[in-house]
């Protein structure tokens, strides 16, 4: 048994005669598959004098346990002269005395499989030494890192952003999982992390909002709930515009005139106040403002309820003119913009993007078109936090919109490169998202309808539920997991179907089962008492013949390999399917691996429950990157 002042050993390189700095994309004292790749690395470009982060980079994780760990294809190897599947074996049989792995050549592949025994010598401890870090890797997020006084890359992720006054729709709730996810997983890896909500705070709709609170605003209704106030003024204002709108639309298609239309009524009168805005009228901006102040509190409340924050609530309102009247300078001495009937566009068909087509950056009236808006945002923050790269987190119907965006960019300056550090993160539909009684308003509908279905659901068992300590907060949350789970369990570009009955199952792959599956564990520990040093300083030597310890533990050693895919491809799927597949082997060993009294002794029970908080602390790291409160009791 090791001591606890004389750790286990961990990844390190030191005595194998490898020096990691050979190897700069390598950090195996994080990522215990890449300790692994250095060894087939350094092994195979040795015997076959091949460039060694050739190899390196070569060496995949296995898509299943079941087909081993790692997985090097000899074709990436480049080697003439040989045939493949000779060239297979002769890598194979470099690994037949290894105590480390077992290498088996499958077709023109090799298949590594990591020896147990020191696997769970090295990993357990690893991972839980490591606690709630073990899955991330800071340097990754580094400007240079062989040079940490350089800081940390400044990223920008835009998300959620719902329209002041308008309902917080699915494409809404889909940009704030899928961007709180993607604001943790960069922050695991080090990255500086400005978490924006853009929100809808300007243009003409504004102006039919005020035209609406003079007609049906009432304060006392206000105070109570701004937002869903507003929201009703705005549907009542809307209804009383749609004939002038549908008007107006009639007119635009027949390709007549639409100035007049433009100047009377509810649109004359929107207009009109919007311009108002624009130019700084005071009385016009001071309703504006308490409407934005007031709706951004209110979302505050319902975003700490999602485990969702943000480092600046800004909006199309904080673009500043200057800015804009700076952008549309530049575009008119590059030649970019042109005048159509009092309107300035971009004709994209003129400027290689015929799939653009033409687009409004100023309207007739001079108000600004939220394109304008949108490329000044850019500028602003560029200037602002000089970032590396900007996520915009926008589902995929406003992917016309965001092309335009960056093309528009492009032209403007080639050479500052502005447009090649965006990127647009799309998501697809949710279909039939809506509450039991009626079409969903707002967030909050969505969380507290699935929190009381979720109540229902645990009503179902009496027992259970009456040891659980504040059923309506855990349900709560249990809805919450259930909503999030449900949204990322599928690749971000496809429509899912939003389903009350699937998604609160605690059967099958469900947020309720993920958060069932951390109870059990949580409720293990409750039943033995052993500490952190007692678990660190475990005989592990037992578990190496249990299949289930072993597939356990291999489950476990994937995990920062799964971060690191999750930040290549920003899919949350792909945390959400390792977390099933990790669960699924921790229900199939608790027959096997008895912790509380085994007949084994304490010893093996000592080392069964370390396996288990190595599982555990995954599982957790893995939720609370995904956005969920893990509970311990349900």
């Amino acid at each position: 048994m090791t001591s606890t002042a004389d750790p286990p050993p961990s990844f390190d390189l030191s005595g194998s005669g490898v020096s990691q700095s050979e190897y700069p994309a390598a950090y195996p004292d994080l990522n215990p598959l890449d300790y692994y790749r250095i060894l087939v690395a350094d092994r195979v470009s040795k015997t076959l004098e091949v460039d060694r982060n050739l190899v390196f980079s070569s060496v995949d994780r296995t898509t299943t346990p079941e087909t081993g760990d790692l997985s090097l294809p000899v074709p990436r190897l480049r080697l003439k002269g040989i045939p493949l599947s000779e060239l297979a074996e002769k890598v194979a049989a470099i690994f037949e005395e290894s105590q480390d792995l077992r290498a088996e050549a499958s077709g023109v592949a090799v298949r590594f499989w990591i020896g147990a025994d020191q696997l769970f010598s090295r990993l357990i401890p690893l991972v839980i030494r490591q606690g709630d870090v073990f899955g991330g890797n800071p340097n990754l997020g580094l400007r240079d890192a062989s040079n940490r006084e350089l800081g940390s890359k400044t990223v920008i992720v835009e998300f959620s952003s719902p329209n002041i006054a308008k309902k917080f729709h699915a494409g809404h709730l889909r940009s704030t999982i899928i961007g709180g996810f993607l604001s943790n997983l960069l922050e695991s890896f080090g990255y500086n992390v400005i978490r924006m909500n853009y929100l809808g705070d300007w243009g003409r709709q504004y102006g039919l909002l005020a035209c609406g609170w003079k007609r049906y605003g009432n304060e006392e209704a206000f105070a109570k709930d701004p937002i869903s106030h507003l929201f009703d003024i705005y549907v009542r204002i809307s209804a009383d515009f749609q004939p002038e709108e549908d008007a107006f639309k009639a007119a635009t298609k027949r390709g007549e005139d639409t100035s007049q239309l433009e100047s009377q009524g509810l649109l004359g009168d929107a207009k009109a106040y919007f311009k108002r805005m624009e130019e700084g009228d005071e009385e016009a901006l001071q309703l504006w403002r308490r409407f934005r102040q007031l709706s951004i509190e209110r979302y505050k409340a319902t975003y700490a309820r999602l485990n969702i924050h943000f480092t600046d609530y800004s909006g199309e309102s904080q673009v500043k003119q200057e800015t804009m009247e700076r952008a549309e300078k530049i575009l008119q001495d590059h030649g970019i913009t042109e005048l159509d009937a009092g309107a300035v566009i971009i004709d994209f068909k003129k400027h290689n993007a015929k799939k653009l087509d033409v687009a409004i950056i100023r309207n007739r009236n001079g108000t600004s078109n939220y394109l304008l808006r949108d490329i000044g945002a850019a500028l602003q923050r560029d200037a602002t936090y000089h970032f590396d790269q900007m996520y915009y987190i926008v589902m995929s119907e406003q992917e016309a919109h965001l092309a335009r965006l960056f093309k528009t960019l492009e032209l403007m300056d080639k050479q500052s490169g502005l447009s090649k550090k965006m990127k647009h993160v799309s998501f697809g539909k949710v279909m039939g998202m809506s509450t039991r009684k009626g079409t969903v308003k707002f967030l909050d509908d969505i969380i507290s309808d699935v929190g009381d279905f979720m109540h229902g659901v645990m009503r179902r068992n009496e027992a259970k539920y009456n040891q659980v300590e504040d059923p309506d907060k855990t349900a709560e949350i249990l809805g919450i997991s259930a909503i999030m789970i449900q949204d990322m369990a599928g690749k971000r570009i496809n429509n899912y179907e939003f389903s009350y009955e699937r998604m609160t199952s605690f059967e099958g792959d469900t947020g309720p089962y993920l958060q069932y599956a951390h109870a059990r564990l949580c409720s293990i520990f409750r039943k033995v008492d052993f500490t952190k040093e007692e678990l660190l300083d475990a005989d592990y030597s037992s578990l190496t013949t249990s299949p289930h310890a072993i597939k356990l533990l291999r489950s476990i050693a994937r995990f920062p390999d799964m971060t690191t895919q999750a930040l290549r491809t920003l899919e949350p799927t792909t945390i959400v399917t390792y977390l099933f597949k990790l669960t699924h082997d921790l229900s199939s060993s608790y027959d096997h691996l008895k912790v509380f009294n085994p007949p084994e002794g304490r010893a093996v029970a000592l080392a069964r429950a370390a396996l288990y908080e190595a599982a555990h602390r995954v599982l957790r790291n893995g939720m609370v990157l995904l956005g969920l409160t893990p509970l311990e009791r349900m």
